[in-house]
């Protein structure tokens, strides 16, 4: 990259949320209080950017002390064994005119790498009355659990299972230009 622009993740304004179905019938949140997020981009504008993603798998909070700490668990993210939940990306391409782009990379949990997709909506920059510059991004996507050895399950008598395959990913992220 010729004009290397840096950006970290300012966690005081943003969040990394999923949700999972639970029973079959409601969603249970939950977030990582513990997380980095760098970009590097060819310039000012977030062309050709190389965003990492880290969380300390330990980090899970699900407003619950007893499903975190089974999450943290070898049942789910074995938080001790494989301490960090890590994505690199390899492209980052727009998917419209109205600030849609497409982001695409290498997710990794609990030593398995496997390729997602996420939709992000990118909401401009703008300078805090510090004269700080800061942008703000709007991220989704879908995964499957199970494609990284996340298998716990129990079946329902009524038919279904406990904790649903699918996992949403919701992000609110400010980078600060850094």
């Amino acid at each position: 990259m010729s004009n290397t622009v840096n950006w970290v993740g300012d966690p005081a304004h943003s969040e990394v949320k999923f949700k999972v179905k639970h029973l079959m019938i409601t969603n249970v949140t939950g977030s990582f209080d513990d997380y980095k997020i760098e970009v590097h981009s060819d310039g000012e504008g977030f062309n050709n950017p190389e965003i990492s993603f880290t969380a300390k798998a330990a980090s899970v909070d699900t407003n619950n002390e007893q499903r975190d700490a089974h999450l943290r668990s070898a049942d789910f993210f074995d938080a001790d064994t494989y301490p960090e939940i890590t994505f690199k990306s390899t492209k980052y391409e727009s998917a419209g005119s109205n600030g849609d782009y497409v982001l695409e990379g290498d997710l990794t949990m609990k030593d398995v790498t496997k390729k997602i997709k996420l939709d992000v909506e990118f909401l401009g920059v703008h300078k805090d009355p510090w004269g700080n510059a800061k942008a703000g991004f709007s991220i989704s996507g879908k995964i499957n659990r199970k494609d990284w050895g996340l298998n716990w399950n129990a079946a329902l008598e009524s038919g279904g299972v406990l904790v649903s395959e699918e996992v949403k990913i919701n992000a609110e992220v400010q980078l600060a230009k850094g």
